[in-house]
């Protein structure tokens, strides 16, 4: 399917703003790596939008679109289509395709509210699939900025305003949640500007009282305070003609505020103990998690820091960028290991697609890591346990306002099923068979056949006495998240716990 005649070069192109947000779909994942981040944008806002394996098509930036083209994905349209009130409606493909919204499987049409929509949709497609369905309101651009990665407009916004400003001397205030990057943006800003070829200095202000802050800043005179035997250049010295970072700004103690006001004013410092100002042309660059405007922060050092403001949004924000984040983490992993690395299952990528990220890019980089460590060690990774909290990922309660009952699920054929499939239903089942053969539309002797055959899941007894008794220390006791652990069902796990003495 892939020649001439199923590509296209997307008729949205030239001006890198959309204008009113139009509907956008972006390939979260794809058995094809590389195609992870096209997008298709919808130029009629008013029809429906049809998915199936040959159309739209979607594209990076730049070049010819393509259709998903997996034979996963149904030859069967599924059917997006605009309602009352903003809404969405979603109709599934008459076909055997297993189609899920964010998380969860849907067997007939639901209605999506607009506020998900804001949130961004996330569409599985014959559990190999990922979309995100979301609002845009900038044309695919391919505007790099080293290590700020993502497709979406929010990212596409914040490279636009670092190449905007990098090249000026304006002091540059980041704002933005822990882990959304601010680091990384302050180094691009430095990397981009006219001082790139002089140090980026970088301190930590949540780290520092209110004396030390002053010295490191500023400097101390010889004698300023026992034991200063001779005198100490400060950190404006050193970032004199660079750059200076000031991470944390939120927390610099009330006494050093002024000093760094009279700085950014006229360049102007005096060290402490000392008689005579100095002069520094350092670049000031602060971030902050906080909200400087309620809080003990001097306001007139706020509105000199805030001269050029750039935010960096949550990752729950652009949940389109997921994707290509993991991409990145697969080929730094690749990169520094020199192996090739398993395939992260599509439940457990699915599930980093559908999680809101309180951590951010930080919180995602760590669990990737934790994963992929997992995936070469031959173990699979789960979700719940990696990301440290139970229950992390609910979605099924995000579209049960607006989806009917859901049918029973439709029997399948034994050779239909991956072996993701039936991890993924005994973990959403706390690994009953019962619950799990319902869901995957088998019967529970099928069920046991395909446990049986299956490669990571193991019987009870065949699971060393050591593992099992530290599994069961790890878990708390509970057998659920032991038998998830140990990836064996829970029944059978109880009984031979029990017949071990392991379990009252």
């Amino acid at each position: 399917m892939f020649d001439s005649d199923h590509t296209f070069t997307s008729p949205l192109t030239g001006t890198p703003y959309a204008g009113a947000p139009v509907l956008a779909l972006t390939v979260l994942w794809h058995p094809d790596l590389a195609r992870i981040g096209e997008q298709y944008l919808q130029a009629d806002a008013e029809g429906a939008l049809e998915v199936s394996r040959f159309f739209p098509l979607f594209a990076h930036p730049g070049r010819d679109g393509l259709a998903l083209g997996h034979g996963s994905v149904s030859r069967q349209p599924l059917r997006l289509a605009r309602a009352a009130g903003g809404r969405l409606s979603l109709t599934p493909p008459d076909s055997r395709m297993t189609v899920e919204v964010n998380g969860s499987e849907i067997a007939q049409a639901v209605v999506l509210e607009p506020a998900q929509l804001d949130r961004g949709i996330v569409l599985g497609l014959g559990r190999s699939i990922l979309l995100c369905v979301h609002w845009t309101d900038r044309l695919p651009r391919d505007n790099p900025v080293a290590g700020l990665l993502g497709v979406s407009a929010a990212a596409i916004q914040v490279r636009e305003l670092i190449r905007t400003v990098a090249p000026t001397e304006l002091p540059v205030l980041l704002l933005g949640e822990t882990g959304t990057g601010k680091e990384v943006a302050a180094r691009a800003l430095h990397a981009l500007g006219q001082r790139a070829d002089r140090p980026l200095v970088a301190v930590n202000m949540a780290v520092m009282n209110e004396g030390l802050a002053a010295a490191e800043l500023f400097g101390t005179a010889r004698g300023a305070y026992t034991g200063a035997q001779s005198a100490r250049s400060g950190l404006f010295a050193e970032a004199d003609g660079a750059t200076l970072f000031l991470d944390e700004i939120g927390n610099t103690p009330a006494a050093v505020q002024p000093m760094l006001l009279r700085v950014l004013e006229s360049g102007q410092y005096r060290v402490v103990g000392g008689d005579t100002d100095r002069r520094s042309s350092a670049r000031v660059i602060a971030a902050t998690d906080q909200d400087l405007s309620g809080q003990d922060f001097s306001q007139a050092l706020l509105r000199r820091l805030e001269r050029f403001v750039i935010t960096l949004p949550p990752l729950r924000a652009r949940r389109e960028d997921i994707g290509v984040l993991i991409v990145h983490a697969l080929a730094q992993a690749r990169s520094a290991g020199g192996a090739e690395l398993p395939a992260l299952p599509f439940a457990f990528v699915s599930a980093c697609a559908n999680y809101d990220w309180p951590g951010n890019v930080r919180q995602l980089s760590h669990v990737l890591a934790r994963a992929l460590l997992l995936a070469q060690a031959g173990q699979l990774p789960l979700f719940e346990a990696l990301v440290g909290v139970r229950h992390a990922v609910t979605p099924a309660s995000v579209v049960a306002a607006a989806a009917p009952v859901p049918a029973p699920a439709r029997r399948r054929a034994l050779d239909q099923l991956s072996d993701d499939e039936v991890v993924a239903a005994l973990h959403n089942n706390g690994w009953q068979i019962q619950g799990a053969a319902a869901e995957l539309g088998i019967s529970r002797p099928s069920m046991y056949k395909l446990i049986e055959a299956h490669p990571a899941i193991r019987r009870p007894e065949a699971i060393g006495l050591e593992t099992l008794q530290q599994a069961l220390q790890q878990s708390g006791a509970d057998i659920k998240r032991c038998a998830a652990l140990l990836l064996t069902p829970a029944e059978a796990l109880r009984r031979h716990l029990r017949g071990l003495s392991l379990l009252g």
